[in-house]
């Protein structure tokens, strides 16, 4: 059962040292994000009507530098994740994030960002204003859903399309302070939230893939 975090989860990131920075996050940090995917599994798989696999993230690649965040992903690839559309819930040293999009690695941007382009207003008025644009998943900084304009999001699509590190996550952050008063049970639920009109974007994204690849 997912507990929620606490403060030292969140000064994990303020470790120096590859290894002993990610020995704190597998003891700490990833059996949170491991509960978190035993609930998410079975909750994103009844409302996409298609298995999901939960993928912790091990950080494999860091040879030198330390993670500045981490977080569990959710795919409908047992294998991975990054090549594929997927969810996320993560978390920085400033906040946590619950999150849906296709990072750089993912192989169908360009239908995504095609849908983007084309749909972009029934986008605009499906994301709440208190989501937020995640144009790079390796920096902490968003961009809030309420300063996002229609336009924008066909400049977002026409990006994923054109430039081949271009990336879009939609979701929603919410701030230590704010998530050191919250029970897991309370958290889960804001993700569940968070989530389900994230859902209707997989949905679609996975009908422009299909018709992107006839």
């Amino acid at each position: 059962m997912f507990t929620g975090f606490d403060k030292a989860d969140f000064d994990v990131f303020r470790i120096p040292g590859l290894e002993p920075r990610m020995s704190a996050i597998r003891e700490r940090i990833q059996p949170k994000l491991a509960a978190l995917g035993e609930h998410f599994v079975p909750f994103l798989s009844e409302r996409l009507q298609s298995p999901m696999y939960a993928h912790v993230a091990k950080h494999a690649r860091r040879t030198v530098n330390p993670p500045g965040d981490t977080w569990v992903a959710f795919s409908a690839n047992g294998r991975g994740y990054k090549q594929h559309p997927h969810f996320q819930i993560g978390i920085w040293p400033t906040h946590i994030f619950a999150a849906f999009g296709y990072i750089y690695e993912a192989k169908d941007k360009v239908a995504f960002g095609n849908y983007l382009r084309a749909q972009a207003r029934d986008i605009e008025r499906l994301v709440p204003t208190d989501f937020i644009y995640i144009p790079d998943h390796t920096q902490p900084s968003s961009i809030p859903a309420a300063q996002v304009s229609e336009r924008d999001i066909v400049a977002f699509g026409e990006r994923l399309m054109q430039v081949k590190k271009a990336e879009l996550l939609i979701g929603r952050r919410m701030d230590q302070e704010t998530v050191m008063t919250q029970t897991g049970s309370q958290l889960v639920e804001w993700v569940e939230n968070t989530f389900t009109p994230l859902c209707t974007l997989w949905v679609e994204a996975s009908r422009a893939q299909a018709i992107h690849g006839r």
